[in-house]
C-alpha cells in the first residue's frame, strides 16, 4: 500500500511539474492527492510547496533564454514577491488550522475558475501584448513598471504563500495587462517569480514548523516535479491544453469536495 502511494504522489509531482511551467496551477494535482491520501490540508500544502520547489528550478532553467532578456525587470519584481511570499507563508503557519479548512475550499473554486478561464485569459493578455511580439528585448525589458504592477504581484505572492494554487495563471493575466514584454518573456518571469515564493515559503516552513514536513512526500514531488519542470519547459507546449485543464479541474474538485466534507463532518 506503502508503494503504491508513494508511486501516486511521484507521479503527481511529475505532472505539477509540467503543468506548472506550462499553466501555472501545479498544486491543483498535487494538493487533492496528498489530502485523498490523508494527509491534513495544511500540512499537505507545507510538504507540496518544498517538493515543488525543485520543479521551479528546473522549469526556470528551461526558460533562461526568456528570462535573461527581461532580467531587469525580473530584478525589480522579484523582492515584491518574495516579501508577499513571506507574508503568505507567516498567515498559513500562525492562523488556525480551521480557518485554512474554510478558506481553502473558497481559494480551489478561484484557482478551478481561473484554470477554466485560462484560454481566454491568454486570449486576452495575446491581443494587449500582440504589439510587443517584435519588441526588442531590450527595449522591452527597459519599460517603467508602474505601482498597479508591483501592488498586484505582492497580493499575488501573499495567495501563492499561503497557498500556491494557480498563482502563474494570475500573474499572466496581470501581466498581460501591465507588462509591456512578450508572451515568452512574460511566462519566464512567472516560472521564475513562482520559483521564489515558493522558494521563501519553504525556507519558513524548514525554520519555523519542521513538525509540518512530511519528508519522504516531499523528496517524491521533488524528483517528479524536477522531471516534469523540464519536459514543461521542452515539450509540455505541444500537450492538448483542454486535456490539461481537464485533469487540472477533475482532481481539484475532488479536492473541494473532500475539504467540503470534511467541514460538515467537523473534522
Amino acid at each position: 500500500m506503502d508503494l503504491w502511494r508513494d508511486i501516486i504522489i511521484f507521479f503527481a509531482g511529475l505532472w505539477a511539474g509540467t503543468i506548472n511551467t506550462i499553466v501555472g496551477s501545479g498544486t491543483l494535482v498535487t494538493f487533492p492527492v496528498l489530502v485523498a491520501l490523508g494527509f491534513a490540508p495544511v500540512n499537505a500544502v507545507v510538504s507540496n510547496a518544498m517538493g515543488l520547489v525543485a520543479g521551479g528550478f528546473s522549469g526556470a532553467w528551461g526558460y533562461r533564454r526568456e528570462a535573461a532578456s527581461v532580467w531587469r525587470t525580473m530584478l525589480k519584481l522579484v523582492p515584491v514577491s518574495l516579501v508577499g511570499g513571506l507574508i503568505g507563508a507567516w498567515l498559513l503557519l500562525h492562523l488556525p488550522d480551521t480557518v485554512f479548512g474554510y478558506v481553502a475550499p473558497v481559494l480551489i473554486v478561484l484557482a478551478l475558475l481561473l484554470v477554466i478561464f485560462q484560454p481566454r485569459l491568454s486570449a486576452w493578455a495575446k491581443s494587449r501584448q500582440a504589439a510587443s511580439v517584435g519588441v526588442n528585448p531590450d527595449e522591452a525589458d527597459r519599460t517603467r513598471i508602474g505601482p498597479t504592477l508591483y501592488i498586484l504581484v505582492f497580493l499575488i505572492g501573499i495567495y501563492g504563500g499561503y497557498f500556491t494554487a494557480a498563482q502563474g495563471i494570475l500573474l499572466m493575466a496581470v501581466f498581460g495587462i501591465f507588462l509591456h514584454a512578450s508572451l515568452q518573456q512574460s511566462n519566464a518571469i512567472k516560472v521564475v517569480l513562482s520559483l521564489v515564493v515558493n522558494l521563501v515559503a519553504a525556507i519558513s516552513y524548514l525554520i519555523f514548523a519542521p513538525e509540518r514536513i512530511h519528508w519522504p512526500v516531499v523528496l517524491l514531488i521533488a524528483v517528479g516535479s524536477l522531471i516534469g519542470g523540464f519536459i514543461g519547459a521542452k515539450v509540455g507546449r505541444r500537450l492538448s491544453p483542454g486535456w490539461l485543464r481537464a485533469v487540472i479541474v477533475v482532481l481539484g474538485l475532488v479536492a473541494l469536495a473532500n475539504m467540503v466534507a470534511k467541514l460538515f463532518m467537523g473534522s
